[in-house]
């Protein structure tokens, strides 16, 4: 996915903006950026690999280089950020957290245009860079935001650090986050607000969806209202999130216990103890076994001293081996127990069969699986949750192709909790995962848990509900 944030103060802002970004490193294993501007110096940028290294460790050393009070930092899934560009609108630099699915197809419409792409990585189109070109296309910041807005599919979360302050604009669906925070001249926008308490920063509001607004060291105007219509992706709640961080002003771990506890209230399974896998399942776990009325032990710890998150192999074999090795089970706490363990999701299902083979190996009599979402029956084509290339690497996909013949036959059927398709499907799933059972929480529990309307929350890789624009751009005045 990704993360960015931006801080802008009467004073230096770099020490801010270092430890802010830092708090993003959960959502990316990329790439890192940091970019600064000093109306002395001008703007003054750094990018790093995150594929071998923390974040701290990478721009540590480079912090007495940045100079200014407004700067800009991401962590990338994705192409190197920032982006500097000099233009008709200034000069200034932009990142993003951005999906784009025709990216292309307006590669080759500009490319037609004799607009040139120069940001290549790995021979290929770097999405900021395209993203700034079209925002090069508008005769101010605001038209060009929304000729971003009008040209993509997908999502386009971004933030711009001009000569006169930040522009910060939310994707137009809303559905990845950017919260507004401040304290005594500064403020600042990211996506998580976990990256604000220990900065002193208090949260002001989330931007609306399509809502762009621009940041200076004592306060924000809006350029851009939001329009009404949002798709909040539910999975910010499910497992990007960090627990502590707030979207629409909703927290995550509440969400993932209160979801993990009506799982537990409804579930018959007899079971001694429940655990959770760390990070994102815990907290579901801990709502189930209140809702179970089960102890919530630590049977599976991770090790965090030396395989952080971001350490991601290019070899899928060392992938597999780093995944497992970050994962430690306790034997004392396995050893002749009905565990049930919660997850926040499966995708493919290759580390999660792994885990339970562990787990009986350890000793385990029974092992039970809840997982705190709906089963991924269709690919995400918003955020790109998963690296994977083909809706097939889905365990749901290619089970429906092994029963249909057809991997998007039906696929409405197996959508819908407790239909005999999908019934038929989650107990396919716990087979070959070796698991004694396997339950999805509900789509109207997810729901529930996060509180806002269904129609309000993007829901498409469980019930393939969601679209790409909204039905209201012209009257909600975006043009």
């Amino acid at each position: 996915m990704g993360g960015i944030i931006g801080t802008i103060s009467v004073k230096s802002c770099v020490d801010d903006l270092f430890y802010a970004t830092d708090y993003h490193s959960h959502l990316g294993t990329k790439r890192a950026g940091l970019v600064t501007f000093d109306h002395e110096k001008g703007f003054n940028r750094s990018i790093h690999s995150l594929e071998r290294d923390y974040f701290r460790s990478k721009f540590e050393d480079e912090l007495d280089k940045f100079v200014g009070n407004q700067g800009l930092g991401v962590i990338s899934d994705t192409d190197p950020q920032p982006i500097i560009v000099n233009s008709h609108l200034g000069r200034y630099a932009v990142v993003t957290v951005a999906h784009i699915n025709n990216l292309k197809e307006i590669a080759d419409d500009l490319l037609k245009h004799r607009m040139h792409l120069s940001e290549m990585s790995a021979n290929n189109i770097n999405q900021t860079e395209m993203v700034a070109l079209l925002i090069n296309m508008g005769n101010t910041f605001t038209e060009g935001i929304n000729l971003v807005y009008e040209k993509i599919q997908g999502s386009c979360s971004m933030l711009i650090l001009t000569e006169d302050g930040i522009i910060a604009a939310r994707d137009l669906l809303g559905r990845t986050p950017l919260v507004i925070g401040k304290k005594d001249n500064a403020h600042a926008v990211a996506s998580e607000t976990s990256s604000f308490p220990n900065l002193d920063y208090k949260i002001v509001r989330d931007l609306g969806p399509g809502e762009i607004v621009r940041l200076r060291a004592t306060g924000f105007e809006v350029l851009q209202e939001p329009i009404k219509q949002k798709q909040v992706c539910s999975f910010l709640w499910v497992y990007y999130g960090f627990p502590t961080s707030d979207y629409e002003g909703i927290n995550v771990e509440a969400v993932r216990e209160l979801n993990g506890k009506m799982m537990g209230e409804e579930d018959k399974t007899e079971a001694d103890l429940v655990c959770g896998i760390p990070d994102s399942g815990v907290g579901m776990a801990l709502g189930y076994a209140e809702g179970h009325k089960i102890p919530y032990k630590r049977a599976v710890l991770k090790y965090t001293p030396t395989w952080p998150r971001s350490f991601t192999p290019s070899n899928q074999v060392r992938r597999n081996l780093v995944a497992k090795m970050k994962l430690i089970p306790n034997g004392a706490i396995l050893k002749g127990q009905r565990v049930v363990f919660c997850d926040d999701s499966i995708v493919r299902g290759t580390q999660l069969r792994d885990n339970v083979q562990t787990f009986f190996e350890y000793g385990a009599t029974e092992v039970h699986a809840r997982i705190s979402c709906p089963p991924l029956v269709y690919g995400c084509p918003f955020i790109g949750f998963t690296s994977s290339k083909s809706d097939l690497e889905l365990i749901t996909r290619r089970i429906v192709k092994d029963f249909e013949g057809d991997d998007a036959k039906n696929l409405e059927k197996y959508a819908t909790t407790d239909s005999p398709e999908y019934t038929r499907m989650v107990n396919e799933i716990g087979r070959r995962l070796g698991l004694s059972s396997v339950k999805f929480a509900k789509l109207e529990h997810l729901i529930a848990s996060i509180g806002l309307p269904k129609c309000d929350v993007c829901t498409h890789c469980f019930d393939g509900s969601s679209y790409f624009k909204p039905n209201c751009m012209k009257d909600e005045g975006v043009k």
